[in-house]
This record gives C-alpha cells, sequence and structure tokens, in this order.
C-alpha cells in the first residue's frame, strides 16, 4: 500500500485545481507519468452511482461519456460529438484540455499517449500509464497492449482507484449498494429464472464452456428476474455474477435481500456477499479438471477480471480463455412474447403522458402564459407519474429551448430560460414502469416557424419515416439501416453526431446491446428487438431537431423464402404539423405519416377525455399535398 501525505480540511469544497494537483501529488507516489479518470465504473456502466462519479467531481463535466487523462501538468477530457458543446460549458480549459473527437487535430487517448510517449522518449525514458482495471473493459485493455505496450508506454493497473482515495480525503463516499432488491414475477418476464439459466447454461455446452462471469448489472438483473435502484433511472443493483454447469453465484449486499426473495432463488442461485466475487471466480477456475473453458464478453467484462482469470493459469492449471459475446445479451435483448406485451403498455403510458402535455403546452403558450425549459420538464414528469406502476424516469428529461435544443444530452432544464416565440423546444424525456422501459423525442415550434426550421424539421422526419417504414431481410445490421435514415440528410451535407437508434430493456436500461442503428454497428436486428430510432440536426446557437419513436422488430409475411423483418410502433405521439413541408413527402411516406396519426388516435382516444380527443384529432390531422 503506497501511502500519500494528502491533508485537507473536510469542511472545505475544493475546486477542479486543487483536485487535479492532490491526484498529481498522489500519481508522484506511485511513480505515474498519467493516469485516466473513465465515465464509467466497475460494471463499465454510463450511469454511474453518485459515489462512482469520479470524472464529474473532478472535472465537472457531467455528461455520461467521456474519459479524463490526467498528466504530469496538462489533462485532456475527450469527448464525442454528442458533447461538444456541454463540455465547453462545463469545462474551465485553462485547467482541462477538451479533445473533440472525430475533428481534425484533435488526438484520441492513444494518439494523446503516444505523443507524450514521443517527447519522453527524446529524454530516453518511458512513460507509465496508470488506470484502474476494474474500470476499463477488456477489449479496449488488449486495444491498449496492442497499439501502445510497444511504444514507450508502460500499462500500470492500480488496484486502489486514485480519484476515490483523493475524494475520500474531503468527504464520505456514500454506499452503493443498500438499496432493496425485488423480484419480478414470469408474468411481467415471460420466463422464471431458472428458465433463464437453463438456456444459458444450454448455450454454454454448445460452446463448450465451464465458467461464464458476468460484469454486466443489465444482464445480471434480466438473468435472474431481479431489479433495483442502484443506478441513477436504471432498475439495476450492483452485482457480480458467476454461472457453471452446475452451479450460479449472485454476489451482491445479502442483507438487502427479503427473506422471501432468498429463498425464492436458493433452488437455483447462491447467494454470496459482492466482496466474495474475486475469491469465488479464482477457486472456480482451478476446482474443475482438465482444461478450463473461461467465457469472457471482451465488451462487457473488464480488464481486471480478466486479469483475475489469467493470474490462476499454471503449467498444472491450464485455462483457455474464449472470447465471444455473453449469450446472455442477445437473449435479452430479443424480447418474448410476455416482455413485448408488456413494453407495449409502459409505452402506451409513457404515450398518453407526452400527449397530455403536448396538449398542456400548446393551451398554455396560446393563452399567453410565459413557461420555461424548467416547467415543461415539470409538466411531463408528472404526468409520467400519474400513470400507475410509474417507478422512475428513464434518464433526466431533456427540455432545451432555442439555442439549448442543439445539446444533444441537455439534462439541466433552466427556471430562467423561457420559450420564446419563433423558437424550437425539444422534449427528450422516458418513464420506467414496471411493465417497461420508455423513450421518446418531440421537437415543437413556439409562435410561427421559419422557413429554415421547416425545411430542416422536415428532412429529419423524412429521415425517421425512410427508416421506421423499411422492410429488411434477417441479416440486415444496424449500419445497413442507419445509412438509409441519414441518406436524405447526406443529400443536404447535413448530419448528426449520434446513432440512429438503440436498444431499449425490458424494465431495464434506456440503453442496451447488442442491437442498435449506427454507423458502427454489425449486429444484425432480429424480431423481438426493441429499438428506438431518432434521426436528428443539430445547429449550435441555431437550435436542433430530433424525432424519436421505439419499435419492435417483427417478422413480415414474404413473397418468397427470405425472412422479411419490420418496425411495429410502440409509440404514439403526433408530429409537429407546423413545421412539416407537405410537398417534400413522397406518396409512401404522407401514407406512412397519415397512417400513423390515425393509429394514434386510434389507440388513445380510449383512456383520454373529450377536450384532449379534440385536440388529438386536430393534431392528428391527415395531411394533403397543395393542388
Amino acid at each position: 500500500m503506497v501511502s500519500t501525505n494528502l491533508i485537507i480540511d473536510k469542511n472545505i469544497e475544493i475546486l477542479p485545481a486543487a483536485k487535479l494537483k492532490d491526484l498529481r501529488d498522489l500519481m508522484a507516489s506511485y511513480d505515474l507519468d498519467c493516469y485516466l479518470i473513465p465515465a464509467v465504473d466497475e460494471h463499465l456502466n454510463l450511469s454511474v452511482p453518485a459515489a462512482k462519479q469520479r470524472r464529474a467531481w473532478i472535472s465537472g463535466f457531467t455528461g455520461s461519456a467521456g474519459d479524463l487523462l490526467v498528466g504530469k501538468d496538462a489533462a485532456w477530457l475527450f469527448v464525442d460529438s454528442r458533447y461538444y458543446e456541454q463540455a465547453e460549458l462545463q469545462v474551465d480549459a485553462a485547467l482541462i484540455q477538451i479533445s473533440k473527437l472525430g475533428l481534425e487535430e484533435n488526438l484520441s487517448l492513444i494518439e494523446t499517449l503516444e505523443k507524450i510517449a514521443v517527447e519522453s522518449a527524446q529524454k530516453s525514458t518511458k512513460i507509465r500509464f496508470g488506470f484502474d482495471p476494474f474500470t476499463v473493459a477488456t477489449e479496449q485493455y488488449q486495444n491498449w497492449v496492442k497499439k501502445i505496450a510497444t511504444a514507450g508506454i508502460e500499462l500500470v493497473a492500480i488496484s486502489d482507484n486514485l480519484a476515490d482515495k483523493v475524494r475520500q480525503t474531503t468527504e464520505i463516499l456514500p454506499a452503493i449498494d443498500e438499496s432493496p432488491i425485488f423480484s419480478l414475477p414470469a408474468s411481467l418476464t415471460g420466463e422464471t429464472a431458472a428458465q433463464k439459466l437453463a438456456r444459458v447454461r444450454e448455450a454454454m455446452q454448445k460452446a463448450n464452456i465451464d465458467i461464464l462471469p458476468i460484469s454486466n448489472l443489465n444482464q445480471i438483473a434480466w438473468l435472474f428476474n431481479l431489479r433495483g435502484s442502484d443506478i441513477p433511472h436504471i432498475p439495476i443493483f450492483i452485482s457480480y455474477a458467476i454461472v457453471t454447469a452446475d452451479a450460479a453465484f449472485l454476489f451482491t449486499n445479502p442483507d438487502r435481500i427479503s427473506p422471501e426473495i432468498k429463498k425464492e432463488l436458493s433452488a437455483a442461485v447462491t447467494l454470496l456477499p459482492y466482496a466474495d466475487y474475486p475469491s469465488i471466480l479464482k477457486s472456480s477456475c482451478v476446482n474443475l479438471p482438465n482444461q478450463v473453458r473461461v467465457l469472457l464478453d471482451s465488451k462487457h467484462s473488464t480488464a481486471g477480471t480478466y486479469q483475475l482469470i489469467l493470474g490462476q493459469q499454471t503449467t498444472e492449471n491450464k485455462i483457455e480463455i474464449v472470447f465471444a459475446p455473453n449469450p446472455v445479451e442477445g437473449m435479452k435483448a430479443r424480447k418474448n412474447p410476455v416482455e413485448i406485451e408488456q413494453m407495449k403498455s409502459a409505452n402506451f403510458k409513457a404515450s398518453r403522458a407526452k400527449v397530455l402535455t403536448l396538449r398542456w403546452l400548446t393551451e398554455q403558450l396560446e393563452s399567453g402564459k410565459v413557461l420555461t425549459e424548467f416547467d415543461v420538464k415539470q409538466s411531463i414528469e408528472s404526468f409520467y407519474q400519474q400513470e400507475t406502476d410509474f417507478q422512475t424516469l428513464t434518464f433526466k428529461t431533456i427540455a432545451g429551448a432555442g439555442a439549448n435544443s442543439s445539446i444533444v444530452h441537455y439534462g439541466t432544464p433552466s427556471p430562467e430560460i423561457t420559450l420564446k416565440p419563433g423558437e424550437l423546444l425539444l422534449l427528450d424525456s422516458g418513464a420506467q414502469y414496471l411493465a417497461g422501459t420508455t423513450d421518446d423525442t418531440r421537437t415543437v415550434i413556439v409562435g410561427k416557424p421559419t422557413a429554415l426550421q421547416i425545411e430542416h424539421y422536415t428532412t429529419v422526419l423524412i429521415a425517421h419515416i425512410n427508416c421506421a417504414m423499411q422492410q429488411f431481410p434477417k441479416g440486415t445490421t444496424g449500419s445497413q439501416l442507419d445509412a438509409i435514415a441519414r441518406a436524405v440528410l447526406w443529400q443536404q451535407q447535413l448530419d448528426y453526431g449520434h446513432g440512429t437508434g438503440h436498444g431499449v430493456g425490458a424494465f431495464l436500461a434506456g440503453h442496451e446491446g447488442p442491437n442498435g442503428i449506427s454507423k458502427s454497428v454489425q449486429y444484425p436486428l432480429e424480431a423481438g428487438m426493441v429499438t428506438s430510432i431518432e434521426p436528428g440536426y443539430y445547429e449550435p446557437g441555431w437550435g436542433g431537431i430530433r424525432l424519436e419513436n421505439l419499435y419492435v422488430v417483427r417478422e413480415m409475411p414474404s413473397k418468397n423464402a427470405t425472412v422479411w423483418y419490420g418496425f411495429e410502433p410502440l409509440t404514439y405521439i403526433p408530429f409537429e404539423r407546423k413545421l412539416i413541408d407537405v410537398d417534400r413527402l413522397s406518396k409512401t411516406q404522407l401514407q406512412w405519416l397519415n397512417n400513423y396519426h390515425a393509429s394514434v388516435i386510434e389507440k388513445l382516444s380510449p383512456v383520454l377525455d373529450a377536450a384532449t380527443i379534440e385536440w388529438l384529432k386536430k393534431a392528428c390531422t391527415a395531411l394533403g399535398k397543395a393542388s
């Protein structure tokens, strides 16, 4: 254990400059040239408990993605295009350089390390790059080994998280594993935990796998039909799991599990304290005869777990690590009929709440009421909570007015910023219900739109419709569909920096894999998968537009032997009529839009009052081209 002489008055809140100085002092005691503070925690979550918000604590940047590298004399924050604006607003550029990934002359993490190494090589020294291996994905670690371990850079894995050590000198970190865990019945999940484990073991047997460690919290919650509230907005709980041919271990705080749930689990699962994960994993690797085959999902397991397994490798104890997708991930993504019906129920509730919010918004503005971003946030969240079985939000509500609508993940609606005539309002929100997870976005205009606003909105709407109405053969990947959506924007030399869509869990994470619709996703979409479709356009200072629905992938009637899929909507919310240039829509695009709006009326009218039905019918009136 390396000691440090940090002495700080715990009653004083230290500023980023002081935090960085204290971290550098600690780095010096480990003889480190650089230290990485990722956005993620030990389970590679992007949404993390307060105690694990290390990068936000030390830098002030609160975006869900973006890693911080701290050197001896400089620091770098690496963000993608979703966070360019937010990083500039939150980070002190005098202390931390913002590296905008994807832009010329903005270096990536590896490129920055290589640059530091080149400069160090002139002094004939090798730089030491420190990191917590339990906050780095195995895939990323292996990439480092290939690219930088031979470039004058020494990888230094440190089990003690240095950001935590600095933070603990000023505050007591809140607990991360005390919230109660509750179970979901098969009437909501469609399968018992025992049935899911049987399917997982069948997949393990086919692949000749002896041990399956699981670090991903969404996978664990789904597998055991358990939920919690350790992570903001995602009903999961801090845990690990290990599955073998004849045993299953769940590692978490046992004190927060009721006797009833413990009894329910006992037939299929051995419950152990969270801290026992390393020892049980190591013993599992040495207690089996002959060669042991361990499956590691390099995207969802950490370098810490990888190193634990490697540490058990001896001449007598042969361990083969098989790098492959965790079978739980694909099972979780392909919703069964019960899960699909539950997702329909949850998104129906969320659609009704958003429609009620849009009607309220329209009437307030027409009456001359001055509204703020915060007012809109409060309204949608109130309507969500009025629905039965509401649990929490899916994420922080995004209600960005005017220029703020261009900040892709603007999660701090202000009580000071008002909705002004001629400006756009982007409202991206979602709620978690026991039945499922929801996420949808609408962009509306306050007052009369400009020609440019109509032009850009219509372009984004066409992108959405083109993707939503597309039929595609089995084997089609998310990257192929992503190009279909972007094509109309590309024709105008426009684009957006985020994916066109992401997978959504069944009362789990608002963003889940392995499916998605983006430039990088090579995983095929399959029946039962739920995805968002959400193209957009963003221009700093002008505003932003995003149009998002959730859809479930369905098998379509086929005219040949090929299996064809299509999208069935889960979201039923009208689009903004005032922003649509109907003459730009093709016949099939217009038909899709009118059919969709007719479905919105049909689905929601039975659960709305007469005044809201009247408003909805006006919002969804069939559109036709000018004669």
